[in-house]
């Protein structure tokens, strides 16, 4: 699929570039139209930086989906699925994919909070939210490959019907051995 949006370039193609982000996004659908577009989108605060009340969150969604976009991405900076799950309904609600990404914060191995458990339970309660696909989303490129294994293994234990979709950025150079 084309990231045809993440959070903050729906707003940079306001204020930067002087376009469209609609515009954009039906053009792209327009010249790929056999190809799955994506965004991601920050939940309860959509592509914006504050949460907004849930019928706004609702309508974005409907519109995104109506305009081309065919797979949102859903996080949660905080982890919180109830800050996710507005989001993720209104997704399914459009026929969509709603792909509900684990933030990784931490070594998993070595922390007492953040440990493989926190990150299984985690996505069993996203795939109880309704998730078509479980991500995770390393942000920071944390992730290490001795704990990519069991990491990978106790979420498919967790919720081993779904597909799971890793996203690092690759800041620590660790993400190309992962």
């Amino acid at each position: 699929s084309f990231e045809c949006w993440g959070c903050a370039t729906f707003d940079v193609a306001y204020r930067f570039l002087q376009e469209d982000p609609w515009d954009r996004l039906r053009a792209i659908r327009a010249a790929a139209p056999n190809v799955c577009t994506q965004m991601l989108i920050r939940g309860a605060n959509a592509v914006g930086y504050a949460s907004y009340a849930d019928n706004v969150v609702e309508e974005f969604v409907a519109l995104a989906a109506r305009n081309g976009m065919d797979v949102f991405r859903v996080f949660d900076c905080f982890n919180q699925v109830d800050n996710m799950r507005v989001c993720i309904d209104a997704v399914r609600k459009a026929g969509k994919v709603a792909e509900v990404c684990l933030c990784y914060t931490s070594d998993c191995l070595a922390s007492d909070v953040y440990d493989v458990a926190y990150y299984a339970s985690l996505a069993k309660d996203c795939a109880a939210a309704g998730a078509h696909v479980i991500g995770i989303k390393d942000m920071s490129g944390l992730l290490k490959p001795a704990a990519a294994r069991p990491l990978l293994a106790a979420i498919r234990d967790a919720c081993g019907h779904l597909p799971v979709h890793f996203h690092t950025h690759c800041t620590s150079s660790a993400s190309l051995a992962v």
